[in-house]
């Protein structure tokens, strides 16, 4: 295969074990096979889109500019809300227009992008009503991008795009407070506090408070604690994840996502 084929990206909460993954990729190959399809994850929980922004915005810029992005956590498929596409740094996503795309725009509407309403009835020529029912018009979308047609041939412009203000820490010189925001395969807690905010503070030391647990220290690795017992990182995103090291913090400590995580900052 080329090293010069675009890339299309999925991901959904479409699950594997169905055939709709399937119908999708199907969808795109159809009309552009010269295509690096690859899958960021189908198992975001179902109509979840906060975990689906989660995801993608910790995965979409990873990958070379000009990387298509199918998203699609969908509670009102069916319905008549709006099939987008968007272009922002260098990257197309292509999503209902529920908010899944808010993480990628943390400045809000003021960010710069390009976005339209996928309404081109050019992309639906080549399916019957039925296949259409079966993959919406994302794949075809994509395929038409990867073929080189710019932003604007997949429909009308659009000058907005459904966006949520996401939760930001609260801190001062006395502490932090966060909420979880993301628990991962693992049970890992992920908080919405980047490890950075607490370097702006002096301190002799932390106390964090989620659940029943007090942490006293931000550890390098699940390692530095013995098996089962409860620490926290800075995880892979850049924010503070509450872990249990070959266990499951969520279950440990009966946490869901929006429960708070509070820093203390011991002088």
């Amino acid at each position: 295969m080329s090293e010069g084929w675009p890339i299309i990206t999925l991901t959904t909460d479409f699950g594997t074990g169905d055939f709709y993954v399937s119908a999708l990729k199907s969808s795109i190959l159809r009309i552009c096979r010269a295509v690096h399809l690859t899958d960021i994850s189908h198992d975001i929980p179902p109509y979840d889109i906060m975990a689906g922004a989660w995801v993608l915005q910790n995965a979409a810029f990873l990958y070379p500019e000009k990387t298509i992005h199918i998203v699609v956590v969908d509670p009102q498929v069916r319905t008549n809300r709006k099939i987008i596409a968007i272009e922002r740094n260098g990257h197309f996503f292509i999503s209902p227009d529920n908010g899944l795309l808010s993480l990628l725009l943390p400045d809000g509407q003021d960010t710069l992008f390009d976005a339209v309403q996928i309404n081109n009835p050019v992309l639906w020529d080549s399916f019957s009503e039925s296949e259409i029912a079966k993959h919406d018009i994302y794949g075809p979308a994509a395929a038409m991008l990867a073929k080189g047609a710019p932003l604007s041939e997949l429909g009308q412009p659009l000058t907005e795009i459904k966006s949520y203000r996401w939760a930001k820490p609260v801190h001062d010189s006395n502490g932090i407070q966060g909420w979880v925001v993301h628990i991962d395969t693992f049970g890992n807690l992920i908080s919405n506090i980047p490890s950075s905010l607490i370097d702006l503070y002096e301190y002799k030391s932390i106390k964090l408070y989620t659940g029943t647990s007090i942490i006293k220290q931000i550890c390098s690795t699940y390692d530095d604690v013995p098996d089962g017992e409860t620490t926290a990182i800075t995880g892979s995103s850049g924010n503070i994840e509450i872990c249990v090291n070959k266990g499951s913090a969520a279950e440990l400590l009966g946490v869901q996502k929006g429960a708070p995580v509070t820093i203390v900052f011991q002088k």
